[in-house]
């Protein structure tokens, strides 16, 4: 999918999160053998300005991943190394697609707890999406007869016809202003052929509008996500860190503006608007879906699932009992182990899920492997 994307983008770099290095993905600074002088050489995210950069195996990333936090926050990257100070562009936009650890999303964990991703660069991102393998008979079907006619040489036309008969006729086109979903709108009725535009022209489509297409937002549009984006907030708790932050409604504003340039309209009308907050309301319910449908707003960015913050509630609890009895306040890392012990507290990462509550402001580490009390 994200070669698809590179081909039809106007200008689109593909790379691999296994084999990329910091350097290739922002900028390295180089020097000449000959002349002494040095030189810059632009990494992925430089080489697809005003275009976009397509990051396969994200989670392989490990530490590479920090270097993506200016670049998708600034639209810049900045270097300063051998008395060189300087700001080269990088206005691209990411798409990232990357693997659960384990290779099994486990739905009681949060997206950034079962990615291995920090929540800072996880909150960068407009939208997240999430593709479980689930059963499914029909999608199965199609997807078995899809690759078995690319087999036998007749990939061409089974991918574009889906040949069930149906006796629904119903016609929907995307780009008409319908009261119906963005998702039945999307949906192939069985018996209807689809014509598929050439990637040739669709490359040719895009590259006029990022060029020539500057919508704005007309007021019904700025009033739908406005309001949207209140209802957003009032579900929030203050006590816990507020997931709902003005990001998301900056990244309302641009998929607004996207939907209007992708029919060439210099408006951004409600009906866009509307579509992209059914889009924003999916990619909401993948991240901080409970595991038994609803939405759990509690589920701090920090990136704590329900297991685990049951588990910090106890822990916590626990040390502010044993603190009150010995007037201790300070603890080392054994301490906080043995304590965790005694509570029958299995968590498999000690020492991220200490530094989970340092985040959060329960502990303060005050040394190494030194942590102090912060609530008593």
């Amino acid at each position: 999918m994200l070669q698809a994307v590179c081909n039809v983008a106007p200008r689109g770099i593909y790379v691999c999160g296994n084999t990329t290095s910091t350097s290739g993905l922002t900028v390295t600074l180089s020097r000449d053998a000959g002349s002494g002088d040095y030189a810059l050489e632009a990494g992925a995210l430089v080489l697809g300005d005003q275009g976009l950069c397509c990051i396969d195996e994200f989670d392989k990333l490990g530490h590479q991943q920090q270097a993506l936090l200016e670049a998708m926050e600034q639209q810049t990257i900045s270097l300063a190394k051998a008395g060189l100070v300087c700001s080269l562009p990088a206005r691209t936009s990411v798409i990232a697609a990357a693997n659960p650890a384990g290779g099994h999303y486990n739905r009681a964990k949060t997206v950034s707890e079962n990615l291995k991703m920090g929540s800072a660069l996880l909150s960068r991102f407009d939208v997240v999406f999430l593709l479980l393998d689930v059963p499914d008979e029909s999608h199965d079907r199609r997807l078995s007869e899809h690759v078995m006619a690319v087999r036998s040489g007749k990939g061409g036309a089974s991918g574009a016809v889906v040949t069930r008969g149906d006796d629904h006729k119903s016609q929907s086109s995307l780009l008409e202003p319908s009261d119906t979903p963005l998702s039945d709108r999307l949906q192939v009725c069985p018996g209807e052929c689809v014509d598929p535009i050439p990637h040739s022209l669709l490359r040719k489509y895009v590259g006029y509008a990022r060029r020539y297409v500057h919508p704005s937002l007309s007021t019904a549009a700025a009033q739908t996500l406005q309001d949207f984006y209140l209802s957003l907030r009032s579900h929030t708790h203050p006590v816990d860190a507020t997931p709902i932050t003005t990001r998301q409604l900056e990244s309302l504003i641009r998929l607004t503006e996207a939907r209007a340039k992708l029919e060439l309209r210099e408006t951004a009308t409600k009906s866009d608007a509307e579509d992209v907050v059914e889009i924003m309301k999916h990619s909401l319910a993948d991240t901080f879906s409970d595991g038994s449908g609803g939405l759990d707003f509690e589920r701090s960015v920090l990136g704590v699932g329900m297991s685990q913050r049951s588990a910090a509630k106890r822990f916590i609890t626990a040390l502010n009992t044993h603190a009150q009895r010995t007037h201790t306040m300070l603890y080392d890392l054994t301490q906080l182990r043995s304590l965790a012990k005694d509570l029958n507290i299995q968590v498999a990462d000690f020492e991220g899920f200490i530094s989970s509550l340092n985040e959060q402001g329960y502990l303060l580490k005050k040394g190494h492997r030194q942590y102090q009390l912060q609530t008593i």
